[in-house]
């Protein structure tokens, strides 16, 4: 219950930030061009508060899922010869004016894309050192070792586990094999070619997919956290805290293979010696283990509850201010690149359509980089407003880049586009927005239920 409210706060603070600072660039380039701004709205539906400034409604809706800004506009006059007179009336504004306006909503997106990566780099985002586990599937074909750290993805280099993975799934999206320079443990260099074009149609983010590529973090050996009075881990001297390295010689990698190795150990014998670390010092214990009879099943145990050991962020994306800026324009050129990528594998069906997302994974995923800190929710939000800007400006009726098109050809004819097309055109853009976002919806439940 308290993820789902947190992801709703979240939810709504990421698209009351997004889509005023969207709408805020309608507003002020309007108003730079002599437009009269009628309503300038965040939500949609009936006005819950309002008041008015410099002729304009400045209100909060009951629906707040996105906004608008109203202009003063002879086609949604109810008297359009009334109107179309009048000082400020949008319509009779010039072509390049109009294109103007729409483009600024996209564009303010832009512009905050780059602010906030700024601001991310500035503050400094913790992240994890590129070093991968014991690879598997596709990885493990292509040459991978445990402890090679990833250098580069293709021709971008990478300084962050985050970012190397980024880029590895995004390609496994297009299905388009990929080169990965690698540094082992004495740093000498190699590339191999993780062939993600053998992978299933799908999504990347597809539990199956994941486990064919089999790209993991460097593991982790579990670490003790409750000590049950009485058993045999307090009577061998464990303590909450310990993080186990191995036992009776076979080291336990992470958590997942801790069960695993204490199963085949005591069933040779009992008496177990266990190596365990505590305080930065490598303490032997020995505990003799219990069996007892579970569902007709024999199982070990020895009285501790145990999980994965917290692993500090021992890698850190921070730059100075000067020094933030050229890299604020290279993560935003990249990540526009990506996205348009995308978009043309969704559209040429090199890519699935189950990458499409609605709010639900925005929702959890904004209340996911909160909970990591300001520097990752302002990447979060450079995203997101990233995609708002690049979706809007799509030449889709109802949406930016479809007001675009229709006054590019009324500017190249030299006469309105008639009120018939226009009508069309708003009925075809709002059947395309109902597919996407239907199929964002089911993509978001599907994975609900498949979690």
């Amino acid at each position: 219950m308290y993820e789902f409210l947190g992801s709703l706060f979240w939810l709504a603070v990421t698209l009351g930030v997004l889509v005023t600072f969207h709408e805020f660039g309608h507003y002020w380039v309007a108003r730079r061009c002599g437009v009269r701004v009628l309503r300038f709205s965040i939500g949609f539906g009936k006005p819950i508060a309002s008041f008015h400034r410099g002729g304009t409604e400045w209100a909060i809706a009951a629906i707040p899922l996105g906004g608008y800004v109203k202009f003063l506009d002879q086609r949604e006059a109810e008297d359009p010869a009334a109107v179309a007179g009048q000082p400020g009336e949008f319509y009779s504004k010039p072509p390049w004016q109009r294109i103007a306006i729409s483009a600024a909503g996209p564009a303010f997106n832009i512009l905050f894309t780059l602010v906030a990566f700024w601001a991310m780099f500035v503050i400094g985002r913790p992240d994890y050192q590129p070093i991968i586990g014991t690879p598997k599937g596709l990885a493990a074909e292509a040459g991978l070792n445990a402890g090679d750290r990833i250098v580069a993805i293709g021709e971008d280099k990478v300084e962050s586990l985050s970012n190397a993975m980024q880029a590895v799934y995004e390609a496994a999206a297009l299905h388009r094999d990929t080169a990965i320079q690698v540094a082992d443990a004495d740093g000498r260099l190699r590339t191999v070619t993780l062939a993600l074009s053998k992978l299933p149609p799908g999504a990347p983010d597809n539990q199956a997919a994941v486990e064919q590529i089999g790209l993991y973090p460097k593991p982790t050996p579990p670490i003790v956290a409750s000590v049950v009075a009485g058993q045999p881990a307090e009577a061998g001297g464990m303590h909450t805290g310990d993080r186990i390295l191995d036992i009776n010689g076979v080291a336990t990698a992470d958590a997942a293979n801790f069960a695993s190795v204490l199963a085949e150990q005591s069933a040779k014998s009992p008496d177990l010696k266990f190596l365990v670390e505590r305080n930065g010092q490598r303490v032997p214990l020995h505990v003799v283990a219990e069996k007892s009879i579970v569902d007709g099943k024999e199982k070990v145990r020895i009285g501790i509850g145990y999980g994965p050991a917290p692993v500090p962020r021992d890698a850190l994306e921070r730059f100075s201010p000067l020094a933030a800026i050229p890299a604020a324009f290279a993560e935003t050129r990249r990540q526009i690149a990506s996205m348009l990528g995308m978009i043309r594998g969704m559209v040429v069906g090199e890519a699935s359509v189950k990458n499409l997302s609605s709010v639900i994974s925005i929702a959890q995923v904004a209340n996911a980089s909160a909970h990591q800190g300001l520097a990752w929710f302002l990447s979060f939000l450079a995203v997101i407003s990233l995609s708002l800007g690049i979706l809007n400006l799509l030449p889709i009726p109802i949406l930016d880049g479809g007001h675009i098109v229709f006054t590019l050809a009324e500017w190249i004819k030299g006469s309105p586009v008639s009120e018939r097309t226009l009508i069309a055109g708003q009925y075809v853009g709002l059947a395309l927005l109902v597919t996407l976002m239907s199929l964002a919806f089911y993509n978001d439940i599907a994975r609900q239920f498949a979690s």
